[in-house]
């Protein structure tokens, strides 16, 4: 492969970008039909049931009235291979008939899963790949973790001081970071499949838990762990838009009365005296949920991050400091540091006054990655 398609492949990947809010449960995907180092069409996925990228950039191509035969065609995931809510993308492409298909990834599902290269090939169309692989898997991580280990990615976003601090010692927490720290948290909670809290953070704060700072087409689902299912039945959060709450005591009454309201009771066991979180997450991962992103206080924070369930931290750092006052998690008592939950720094961004980390657990980042190499 050439520097020119590496070029190509990066504006693909960028362009796959504008699918972030749209596609899911279907992984983001962008394509691009280039001849000579000119772009001839390009497009996106559509929303689950719509057009996949390769259908959108042959009818771009058409709709131009451009050739595609014999052109280069660059595509940030392989082709799909099967026949699900639409057509299969490599029989288009067969039809087309480009020289080469570039992919900078090979897709996890088991349904494709190297079939669309085979079939590209067998067509006598060139397949090169894999190209910008971190920067493919980054953009569909949840989607690759529930395809390999059957569990969405998870990421945890918290707001601190430079002192670690999350709220002050009676609770306040308003606000802690700045407005555009603040906004920044909606991108991540829109590309999200569903946003998770605590019912401790519901009675405290009685939040939305919607996306309000950006424009998106898609609402993320909401859900609550909720043990004892106390939750208010007048709670914010319940306006109509689907939600689930996670308990393990049934009350099917209120369970009726909430359904009204767009709730569906997830009744799931108790483990230690609370809602298996580790169930939870697999529960999920059922419903074709590819990223979680969790708004909630220290207590369920600490749990999540103890029963191993958080792939990634997203943390927003203030440059303030509380002093006394409430951490990011509660976590037992270690007695040596190497018990320590490890996490790895992979992005430092500033935003506004504030800064905004991110940081993974190696472990499950790269287990994903081998999948893919």
């Amino acid at each position: 492969m050439t520097d020119q398609d590496r070029y190509w492949m990066q504006q693909a990947l960028a362009l796959a970008e504008q699918a972030l809010y749209v596609s899911s449960p279907n992984p983001r995907v962008a394509c691009m039909i280039v001849r000579d180092g000119i772009l001839l069409a390009s497009g996106t996925t559509q929303q689950a049931g719509g057009a996949h990228a390769e259908v959108m950039a042959l009818r771009q191509a058409a709709e131009r009235g451009v050739e595609v035969a014999g052109s280069t065609v660059y595509v940030t995931l392989e082709p799909c291979s099967h026949y699900g809510r639409t057509p299969p993308c490599v029989d288009a492409l067969i039809q087309a008939q480009p020289a080469r298909v570039v992919v900078a990834m090979e897709d996890p599902n088991p349904l494709v899963a190297g079939k669309g290269f085979n079939k590209l090939r067998q067509a006598g169309i060139e397949v090169a790949g894999p190209l910008c692989l971190e920067q493919a898997l980054a953009l569909n991580v949840g989607f690759f973790a529930r395809m390999v280990r059957k569990t969405p990615w998870l990421w945890m976003k918290m707001a601190c001081s430079l002192d670690g601090r999350s709220a002050l010692t009676d609770g306040q927490s308003q606000w802690i970071t700045g407005p555009l720290a603040r906004d920044d948290g909606h991108h991540w909670r829109a590309r999200s499949c569903v946003v998770l809290t605590g019912i401790g953070t519901v009675n405290a704060d009685n939040p939305l838990l919607n996306v309000r700072a950006v424009a998106t087409s898609r609402q993320p689902y909401k859900a609550i762990v909720d043990t004892q299912f106390s939750v208010d039945e007048n709670a914010a959060l319940f306006d109509g838009t689907p939600c689930w709450v996670f308990a393990s005591r049934p009350d099917a009454e209120k369970a009726a009365r909430l359904a009204d309201k767009n709730v569906q009771l997830v009744l799931l066991p108790e483990k230690q005296g609370h809602v298996d979180l580790t169930a939870v997450v697999q529960w999920l991962g059922a419903q074709h949920i590819n990223e979680i992103h969790v708004e909630a206080g220290a207590k369920l924070s600490g749990a999540l991050i103890e029963a191993g369930c958080v792939d990634e931290l997203l943390v927003y750092m203030a440059p303030k400091l509380l002093g006394a006052g409430r951490g990011l998690a509660d976590i037992h008592a270690l007695s040596s540091l190497r018990q320590a939950p490890q996490y790895e720094f992979f992005d430092v961004c500033p935003v506004g006054p504030d800064l905004r980390l991110r940081a993974r657990q190696k472990a499950h980042w790269d287990a994903l990655l081998e999948h893919c190499s």
